[in-house]
C-alpha cells in the first residue's frame, strides 16, 4: 500500500550553498547530513557504483527534501527549463515494500534490483513508464 510522497531529491553542485537555500531561505529543518562513501547497500538501492556524494535530508512542512551532492559518479550537468520533464527521484513511502516492489513490477516499473534493507529503512529504486527515477521507501519501526 502506497502511502504517500516521502522526499523528492535534488543534486546541487555545493551541498553547502544548497543547505543555505534550502535551510536559511525556505525554512527546512535538517533531520541528517552524512558522506555515503564506500557503502555498497546504498549503491544497491541508487543502481550506481563507486558512490561518493554528499547527502542531507530536510524536513521541509510536510514533506522532506533530499539534497545530493556527487563527487563520484562524476554529477551530469542537465538543468532544464522549468517546463521539461522530470526530477533526479521521486520517493513514495509505503507499508510492506516487498508486495508493492511485486506489484509494481507486475505492473511494468523496471527495478534496478530487490529492496535494500538499510538499517533504519528499507528502500530501491525503480523507473516509471516516462524513464523518472522512483524509489519505494519503507520506515522500520524504531
Amino acid at each position: 500500500m502506497i502511502l504517500g510522497l516521502h522526499h523528492v531529491a535534488v543534486c546541487v553542485p555545493d551541498l553547502d550553498a544548497g543547505l543555505a537555500f534550502y535551510v536559511d531561505v525556505l525554512g527546512a529543518e535538517i533531520v541528517f547530513r552524512s558522506r555515503l562513501q564506500h557503502r555498497p547497500d546504498a549503491e544497491q538501492v541508487i543502481g550506481l557504483v563507486d558512490v561518493d556524494a554528499d547527502v542531507a535530508m530536510l524536513r521541509l512542512g510536510a514533506a522532506h527534501v533530499e539534497l545530493w551532492t556527487y563527487r563520484s559518479p562524476a554529477p551530469l550537468d542537465h538543468r532544464s527549463p522549468a517546463n521539461a520533464l522530470g526530477y533526479p527521484h521521486i520517493a513514495l513511502s509505503v507499508r510492506d515494500i516487498h508486495t508493492e516492489h511485486q506489484r509494481l513490477t507486475e505492473a511494468g516499473v523496471t527495478f534496478v534490483g530487490p529492496p535494500v534493507n538499510l538499517g533504519r529503512s528499507l528502500a530501491v529504486y525503480g523507473r516509471d513508464p516516462f524513464g523518472h527515477l522512483i524509489e519505494l521507501y519503507e520506515l522500520l519501526d524504531a
